[in-house]
């Protein structure tokens, strides 16, 4: 029996053998044509870049903040290094605590409306957020030298009036963002109709430091630390007072039954309130000079 050939064995250029690799090529090409349109769409999701523009994506946000007493006291280097003052427990404090809220990815999630998908819009919406569209003033200029205006598109997160007003009643409240006037200030015109920030900041009042920019120093705003605390979904912008600081969950317009603002946020603001001092009862709760120093930010750094 005579031993079959090469080209008997590997008949690669059979009719047959032929319309096999079209086959498999028409395939391939079909499915890279499906993944290059998910990566398409995906690249439209991420929010306004001058909306989140100290974010870091590494950070990942504590889960949902429980709301018992810690029995443990905080490290004595911890106390001694951010001045933190002995709590009277029996002392009720007169004065009011001073909230500051950030803005983007904390109270709301803005989108450009001309990137954002119709499908996440559609879901949001019909899921019952809060939403609204807006013109705002770019710091780029149109070809004449005139402002360019964009359009945005904006997402209430669940409870954000009820959480203002009830809030209000026992606390002080500053608007504090990164984000530009031209942009933040028409957007909190919608959603604090009946002005209840009694002081609202802009980019322009963030401080640049080594490790960060566009850091939210608590001094700008009051001296005593001991009745201020800020709520941002990024814990880099309170890196000057690392215990004033709440790290909330960031929130966009896929969650839309997100609870974080009335469920969590909001009893724990209350509580903080009936302390004379917020700074003990923060480090139990999140310890954050110990995360900022796992950054590589030094507590020399810290006010």
């Amino acid at each position: 029996m005579g031993e079959l050939t090469q080209t008997e064995l590997y008949p690669s250029n059979s009719p047959r053998t032929q319309q096999l690799w079209k086959s498999v090529l028409s395939w391939f090409g079909f499915f890279f044509q499906i993944f290059f349109q998910i990566i398409r769409a995906l690249s439209h999701y991420p929010l306004l870049s001058f909306s989140s523009s100290n974010s870091n994506s590494s950070f990942k946000p504590l889960p949902s903040i429980e709301l018992h007493h810690h029995l443990d006291s905080p490290p004595e280097t911890a106390v001694s290094a951010v001045q933190i003052t002995d709590v009277d427990s029996d002392h009720y404090p007169s004065q009011k605590l001073l909230v500051v809220l950030d803005l983007d990815e904390t109270l709301v999630c803005a989108y450009e409306t001309s990137s954002l998908p119709a499908a996440l819009r559609n879901q949001a919406i019909e899921a019952g957020l809060n939403w609204f569209e807006l013109e705002c003033v770019s710091s780029d200029k149109e070809g004449e030298g005139k402002p360019k205006i964009n359009y945005v598109t904006v997402f209430e997160r669940p409870g954000l009036k009820e959480f203002i007003r009830q809030l209000s009643e026992f606390a002080d409240l500053v608007l504090f963002t990164a984000g530009l006037e031209g942009y933040a200030r028409p957007l909190v015109d919608r959603i604090d109709i009946e002005n209840r920030f009694s002081l609202r900041l802009y980019r322009p009042s963030t401080t640049s430091t080594e490790y960060r920019e566009h850091v939210k120093d608590l001094t700008y705003i009051s001296k005593d630390l001991c009745r201020i605390v800020i709520v941002d979904n990024n814990p880099f912008s309170f890196l000057l007072q690392p215990v004033n600081g709440i790290p909330c969950i960031p929130f966009s317009a896929g969650q839309p039954h997100d609870t974080q603002l009335l469920d969590v946020i909001l009893p724990l603001l209350k509580q903080l309130s009936e302390q004379k001092d917020v700074r003990p009862m923060l480090y139990e709760k999140f310890h954050m000079p110990d995360w900022f120093q796992k950054q590589g930010i030094p507590a020399s750094c810290w006010t």
